[in-house]
Order: structure tokens, then sequence, then C-alpha cells
């Protein structure tokens, strides 16, 4: 009997409320494990209206966040539906912080280059002081929602 093929695994760069462990820990039942890396000429902006952040390409900018590693197919299908619509999963080459090494990972890109509801730049210890909170109520209410059966 031939073996099964090893599972592919994915990284993914994560920049906004993805850097907080207790979310992925809701989402993914666990917090892979992860390395802080860089990701150049993006930017991170605020959106009005919303507690999450989008990047976009932006010249000699560059946006602090953190590779996931080991990220399952599965896995990752949880981490798209939870992204929605308005970001597009597109291949990015980081840097990691520990080693400078390059690496290609996924990332979330907000679809709409153009928004006019992008604004400044968003901060991760404000949105963790604020947000936190009512943030992980509405993503364990997500995963109920999504691991409902289907009928």
């Amino acid at each position: 009997m031939a073996a099964a093929a090893a599972p592919r695994l994915h990284s993914v760069f994560v920049y906004g409320t993805l850097l907080a462990d207790e979310v992925v820990r809701v989402l993914l039942k666990r917090v892979p494990p992860s390395s802080p890396a860089i990701l150049h000429n993006y930017h991170r902006f605020s959106i009005k209206g919303r507690v999450y952040p989008a990047i976009l390409p932006v010249d000699c900018k560059n946006v602090a966040g953190e590779v996931l590693q080991g990220i399952t197919d599965q896995e990752l299908d949880v981490l798209d539906s939870f992204e929605d619509v308005e970001y597009e999963r597109r291949a990015v080459e980081v840097s990691l912080v520990d080693n400078s090494e390059k690496l290609i990972v996924d990332a979330y890109i907000w679809g709409n280059k153009d928004d006019p509801n992008l604004y400044g730049e968003w901060d991760f210890e404000e949105w963790k002081r604020l947000h936190l909170e009512d943030y992980l109520v509405m993503t364990t209410e997500f995963m109920e929602e999504l691991e409902k059966p289907q009928d």
C-alpha cells in the first residue's frame, strides 16, 4: 500500500488582529509556531468604521508582523473564510527579523487599492487595549457559525 502524501503546509504573514494569539487560538484551535517578519514596500492602514487593518503596496514603507508556520489546508480554509471577500490571499516575500532570511508566504491583501476608507496607520497595541475582548466574542461566534453542520 502506498504511503499517503504528506500534507502540504503553508506559511502565512499576519499583520493585524491575527497577531493576537487569543484570536488565532479561537480560529485554529492552536497557536502555530511563528517568527517575526517584515513585509517591505507595504503599508498597514486603518479602515474607517472597522477595527481591523488593511495592507497595500506602498513604496518605501514596511509592515511588521509574524509568519505563522505549519498551517494546514483546512486551517488555511478557515483563515480564507475569516478574512472575507475584501481581502485577496497573495504570495509575498517577507524578511525574517531574526536572521534576515527571505521567504515567500501567503498574506491577505486589501482588494480595493483605491478604497477611500483607508487612512493613517493601524496600531496593534491600541487595538488590543480597546477591541480585543469584543473581537474575541465576534471570532468565537464566527467559528460557531462556520462549524455548524450544513443542511
